[in-house]
């Protein structure tokens, strides 16, 4: 349940009167997120997403990731778009956490996509990296290589409680990655966590894109090289190929990849799988059970790094 921080009624009609979005009429806790409190929000102008960032966002960083939502909602890319208090100001205070309030997206996401949610998928991403092109702002992104060494540092003296033979086998990743991880290929603005979970769908229409709160600057064919890996794995494990071939010709329609890029993408899908187990391995190892953090099992990117670590080209994941 992604609701950390219970927020009382009165101190929620407080908190709304600075914003313009009417009285509140109901609210309740969104179960799904890991990371931040979320409430849906009923009010005399409509239905709203109420916000609290817990302790893994920096304060830092929400100006970015809520600009960047109301760049790329100016631009036509269907996403939560900020809404300003009458102060001026975004970002409020709330339970004594930062909050913010986010216009509604009407949708759901999908448990189980089909090739056709992959195709929308892939030229969705494609339309967020072109209009995030200018951009002003830039952030780093906190889990490349580096953060992932932080995060297996504190994993890796109880890795092979999960898996035995974990920790030899994602040091050799680690060495690999450290020497040939490609460089200068296109890049700009990237979601980072594309995962079904943060896709709306209204049938087969893909309705919009939500939580932006890993977004960063890195390559995009490291963000493509991420939703293969969220979007084109079956619950056995196993890749489909139908899924990736309709993902990668969706982006491609958008955006064509450079032949550095297709070259690049098996590291990357690799690189991507490990850095997703890695926030698994950290948090199944190291957070107390009913924590903060919903911990999930990093069995399933294991596998997923295997499977890429089969892969020698981009066409064996049905790029064309």
């Amino acid at each position: 349940m992604a609701v950390y921080t219970d927020v009382g009624e009165g101190e929620l009609e407080a908190f709304l009167r600075n914003y313009p979005v009417g009285e509140l009429l109901s609210y309740k806790g969104i179960a799904e997120g890991t990371e931040n409190t979320n409430f849906l929000l009923h009010t005399t102008t409509g239905s709203y997403i109420l916000t609290l960032y817990e302790k893994r966002v920096d304060k830092a960083d929400l100006p970015f990731f809520l600009g960047l939502m109301q760049h790329l909602a100016h631009k036509g890319i269907s996403c939560p778009l900020p809404v300003d208090g009458k102060d001026g100001n975004v970002i409020g205070t709330l339970a004594g956490r930062p909050a913010v309030i986010i216009t509604f997206l009407e949708g759901m996401w999908l448990r189980r996509p089909q090739v056709v949610h992959c195709r929308e998928v892939g030229r969705a991403l494609a339309e967020l990296h072109i209009a995030g092109r200018d951009f002003a702002m830039t952030r780093p992104n906190s889990l490349a290589i580096d953060g992932w060494r932080k995060l297996w540092d504190a994993a890796h003296p109880r890795a092979d409680e999960v898996e035995p033979g974990l920790a030899c086998e994602v040091d050799a990743d680690f060495a690999e990655f450290e020497k040939n991880w490609p460089k200068n290929l296109p890049s700009g603005v990237i979601h980072a966590d594309l995962f079904p979970d943060n896709v709306f769908f209204l049938g087969d229409n893909l309705s919009g894109l939500i939580d932006f709160y890993f977004a960063c600057n890195d390559a995009y064919a490291y963000d493509l090289a991420t939703c293969l890996n969220a979007w084109c794995f079956e619950k056995d494990f196993s890749f489909n190929l139908t899924k990736g071939t309709a993902l990668l010709d969706g982006y491609q329609s958008v955006r064509p990849l450079s032949a550095d890029e297709k070259a690049a993408l098996p590291i990357l899908a690799r690189g991507s799988a490990l850095r997703f187990m890695l926030t698994r391995l950290y948090d199944w190892l190291t957070v107390p059970d009913g924590g903060l953090v919903m911990k999930r099992d990093p069995s399933e990117y294991i596998r997923r790094m295997r499977f890429h670590r089969t892969i020698k080209t981009a066409q064996e994941y049905g790029l064309k």
